[in-house]
């Protein structure tokens, strides 16, 4: 399957029609890592016709009122996607009270809540999060730290992906928004990222 992920900048290219066909052909869907207007969500999930599941990010304060039409909100959920497992964990770390912040006993505690349904359903295959795992391109400073809780995650159930946005870097080549925890890819999905699972 081919899937498409968004995080944190419009891309005009895909909405307007001018990125390469190449690029987009085959995709089946859009996973948004959140910092992203609900209306663009909309927008390329009907420019490409795909279904678009998402999570929020720190930024992300018009949603309350003005979901995107035609997108699935994942936070905290394992849903499956032609057989492909994802589960969704939004928002960054507490930094200053506002919404979609999480300290990392919350976030430690959404997901030993979704444990059994971890188990019950033999894993996950993309975690999708805003925040990045904490020492994996994280930054420092309190806004940008990543969560422990989910280097533990990946330990456990070794997802294929866990798939990012929050920490805005631009990149002259795919492989340089990929490291590694274990088997598990983490790819920093600023801007887009396409790949095959």
């Amino acid at each position: 399957m081919k899937i498409l992920a968004i995080a944190d900048t419009e891309v005009r290219e895909l909405i307007d029609g001018t990125i390469d066909p190449g690029v987009v052909r085959g995709v089946e869907l859009v996973l948004s890592c959140g910092d992203l207007p609900p209306e663009y969500l909309s927008a390329v999930g009907k420019r490409l016709g795909v279904p678009v599941f998402y999570i929020l990010g720190n930024h992300d304060i018009r949603y309350a009122v003005a979901a995107p039409e035609g997108c699935l909100h994942i936070h905290r959920q394992l849903v499956s996607f032609h057989g492909v497992r994802l589960l969704g964990l939004g928002g960054s770390r507490w930094y200053n009270g506002g919404i979609s912040q999480y300290r990392e006993q919350q976030m430690r505690s959404y997901i030993r809540r979704l444990w059994l349904t971890l188990w019950l359903r033999r894993g996950v295959d993309i975690v999708l999060t805003h925040a990045p795992p904490r020492w994996c391109g994280d930054a420092e400073d309190p806004c940008h730290r990543g969560f422990r809780c989910f280097r533990s995650l990946i330990a456990r159930h070794r997802p294929g992906y866990l798939l990012h946005g929050h920490i805005h870097t631009l990149f002259s080549s795919p492989e340089e928004r990929v490291s590694w925890l274990g088997t598990t890819q983490i790819v920093n999905c600023y801007g887009y990222y396409v790949f095959q699972i």
